[in-house]
């Protein structure tokens, strides 16, 4: 161990912190200089520009600059953390809630937001090592669009909801796609909703600080940024309050009635991945779809939010051993020749529940009901709150939910490139409208698999705790 003459355990973490924050400063001077050599500002951006071609792979210089980034952001919050440096803030024009009325931007991170509004804005930009995605080159969503510049019947809007948390590294791709979605369908009829909690990467202060390009562009932005934990006390019912909280401005407004809700999880997500959900959802007449999500965690990507996903035969997408092994994770549909040869066709195929990184709904069930999302209550099967959301919709009446396989999502940048060659996407497998229909099953399963543990799986009704249903409209 490195030791000094002289000097004490204080004064050596006091010179290892002032060696972490002047590495800091030089790394940042360094990015800051390079960004400003391009001579852009993030409100350049928000005037719009035309269709971006795709974007390349990034060169080493880029990769550079995004290690840079990591390391810099990286020792500033921890130094920043360990000395207690001074925070400012910056009031701006975002509904203000929970831990957002109190909290305060930390200066430094906010000095990099810049850096990653411009990743987000333009589709060209290389400043971040990011998914590649491809530019549309066919006119198959081309009628979501609002070519007259009206909101169609005032109306027809989308509703872009996310929870994120520490988040930073995945934010250029998915905000975005998400910018560049909401410009293909018409910025003014387009609301972004976004609960932040307790990051100290930086993503606090990038999505904070998007306001005034949002506003500009003519986009509805909620922003708040809670102090709720999943992982202290209560988890399912932590989650569902958190995703909420990013639909409370939704219910609180009539003009959403017929919104297409576009819900997100942190993942690397193509415009087209987006917008292939929502034509699904219309063209299907379904009530609620998602794609699918994987995780690389061997070899090959492994289909992952088995504990939330139920067939219409109520079984998990695959078999989890009851000491909890995925050596099964192979078999998909194991238990449901059906799906599992929809599944290999890459035709859209019906399910009890959904989530897999990311859903797209109706709104009309909020506005009928007192419908959320909900932690399961006392003697109900358990299982997560996005199944047991499902499970409200179900016993609403709106059980048309379907899994679109092209659509294939993943939680890195690196992963998604890997998961999307290997399963395929939207442009690969275009599903024609026809083919792609579902006979719909009216009725649930009588019994769904829940999931305390996986070394405590049961099988229970599919409306355990359900009071009778009411009339669908």
């Amino acid at each position: 161990m490195l030791r000094f003459p002289g000097a004490g355990p204080l004064q050596f973490k006091r010179f290892l912190l002032t060696s972490s924050l002047i590495t800091a400063a030089f790394f940042f001077w360094l990015r800051l200089n390079r960004y400003r050599e391009t001579e852009v500002s993030v409100y350049d951006f928000a005037n719009g520009f035309p269709q971006a071609p795709s974007i390349p792979h990034e060169s080493r210089s880029s990769q550079l600059s995004h290690t840079i980034d990591a390391a810099a952001t990286s020792v500033i919050a921890q130094s920043s953390h360990a000395t207690g440096a001074t925070l400012v803030s910056s009031p701006i024009a975002t509904t203000q809630k929970n831990s957002t009325e109190s909290r305060v931007e930390n200066a430094t991170l906010l000095a990099l937001a810049p850096l990653y509004h411009k990743a987000i804005f333009d589709p060209g930009d290389e400043s971040f090592p990011r998914l590649k995605c491809p530019s549309l080159t066919h006119s198959r969503y081309d009628y979501l669009q609002d070519k007259l510049g009206n909101v169609a019947s005032g109306d027809q809007k989308y509703y872009f909801a996310i929870n994120l948390h520490d988040s930073i590294q995945i934010i250029p791709r998915l905000l975005g796609s998400v910018v560049e979605t909401m410009r293909f369908l018409g910025f003014d009829r387009c609301t972004l909703s976004i609960i932040e909690g307790r990051s100290v990467d930086g993503t606090y202060e990038v999505l904070k600080s998007l306001a005034p390009a949002l506003g500009k562009l003519g986009v509805t932005y909620h922003f708040n940024s809670s102090d709720v934990n999943p992982e202290v006390g209560n988890r399912i019912g932590n989650l569902a309050a958190l995703r909420n909280d990013a639909l409370e401005p939704l219910r609180a407004s009539p003009t959403y009635e017929n919104a297409s809700v576009i819900f997100l999880n942190d993942v690397a997500i193509c415009m087209e991945d987006i917008l292939e959900l929502v034509h699904q959802r219309i063209t299907l007449e379904a009530d609620m779809v998602c794609g699918m999500d994987w995780k690389n965690l061997w070899k090959d990507p492994t289909f992952y939010d088995v504990w939330i996903a139920r067939t219409m035969t109520g079984d998990s997408f695959f078999e989890v051993g009851e000491d909890g092994n995925w050596d099964s994770a192979w078999n998909l549909f194991w238990s449901d020749d059906k799906t599992q040869q929809r599944f290999q066709d890459h035709l859209p195929f019906q399910v009890f529940s959904c989530w897999n990184g990311g859903a797209v709904f109706g709104a009309r069930p909020f506005f009928k009901t007192a419908i959320e999302f909900r932690a399961p209550r006392e003697g109900e099967c358990f299982n997560g709150e996005p199944a047991i959301f499902c499970k409200e919709l179900w016993w609403l009446g709106y059980g048309k939910i379907a899994v679109i396989p092209t659509v294939n999502l993943e939680y890195s940048d690196e992963g998604a490139e890997l998961v999307r060659e290997l399963r395929g996407t939207p442009s690969t497998f275009t599903l024609e409208d026809g083919l792609s229909k579902i006979e719909w099953v009216k009725e649930p399963p009588e019994k769904v698999r829940c999931v305390t543990n996986y070394d405590q799986q049961t099988w229970g009704a599919w409306n355990e705790s359900m009071p009778e249903p009411p009339a669908h409209s």
